[in-house]
């Protein structure tokens, strides 16, 4: 009996009439989805869905650019540096999630001030939700381009991607861990999780609570998933801790003091004008 998993799927759903590829349909499914959630919560507490909209456009182009940018600077400034033509090359791949992180923070702190005129916080407690489903979606988008994956183990659901040119040059043969679908699984629970905060805790009542929870679980898991998965420069391989890890510390960091500073301030009292805060204020009549 095997004892790992032959990994030949294409990364293609459809080559014709035209190509669509897994990654881009669970991007855009991720999308949709995200769109309707914040859609939800904005209308849950009154909040104009026009926001949304807007709030997604400036999403979109900081995760893009961010991500494009992180590359570039956390991981081959070298190469870049003398090719800065080619830092427009997105196609050709190269995008850092740590540079889309920052990106996403800025936008929302611009977003903020020019469109909500709110505390950054209660936009970052409510987008961060779609966000960790987005990004377990990704992950299973890089599984299905057989990439992104761990080292060689004998474990029993080890992969063997067999579409990779880097599986074949540095395992061919062996089965590797399916860090894709590790990361995906540690998304989705942490989706499951805020989204029981805001729905069922009304955890949104504490700013910053909801971001620090995301940032302490999303960017701990990487952390620990890095330690089986692969080097994405070469320069990592003399690294106690890579680049990703080295990254992730400070999201942790800021992850912690967001838990701590919206545990030790008092309730802010949110009021539910929408549809689906019946049920919740009747059940918290005294809220605050």
């Amino acid at each position: 009996m095997l004892n790992y998993v032959v990994w030949n799927v294409s990364p293609d759903l459809l080559t014709w009439p035209v190509n669509i590829r897994w990654y881009g349909l669970m991007f855009a499914i991720g999308f949709m989805v995200g769109y309707e959630i914040l859609s939800r919560m904005y209308k849950r507490e009154g909040a104009p869905e026009r926001w949304v909209g807007i709030l997604l456009i400036w999403v979109a182009c900081a995760t893009i650019i961010g991500a494009r940018l992180g590359h570039v600077f956390f991981y081959e400034w070298e190469y870049y540096s003398q090719h800065p033509l080619d830092i427009v090359k997105i196609w050709e791949g190269g995008l850092a999630s740590h540079g889309g992180t920052i990106a996403i923070i800025l936008a929302v702190i611009l977003y903020s001030i020019f469109t909500t005129r709110r505390n950054p916080l209660w936009t970052f407690d409510r987008l961060v939700i779609p966000i960790a489903l987005v990004g377990g979606l990704i992950r299973i988008g890089n599984l299905m381009n057989s990439e992104i994956f761990g080292h060689a183990t004998d474990l029993p659901w080890g992969f063997m991607f067999v579409r990779s040119r880097e599986w074949h040059m540095l395992y061919e043969g062996q089965a590797c861990h399916p860090t894709q679908i590790y990361e995906a699984l540690c998304y989705f629970a942490l989706f499951a999780l805020l989204m029981w905060m805001y729905w069922k805790k009304n955890a949104g009542e504490r700013p910053g609570l909801i971001f620090g929870v995301f940032l302490i679980w999303l960017f701990g898991s990487r952390f620990l998933i890095e330690f089986i998965k692969n080097d994405q420069v070469a320069r990592e391989a003399t690294m106690s801790i890579n680049i990703g890890q080295q990254l992730s510390l400070p999201f942790i960091a800021i992850g912690i003091f967001f838990v701590l500073y919206a545990m030790t301030r008092p309730k802010v009292h949110i009021d539910y004008p929408g549809k689906f805060a019946e049920e919740l204020q009747s059940r918290t009549p005294h809220s605050r």
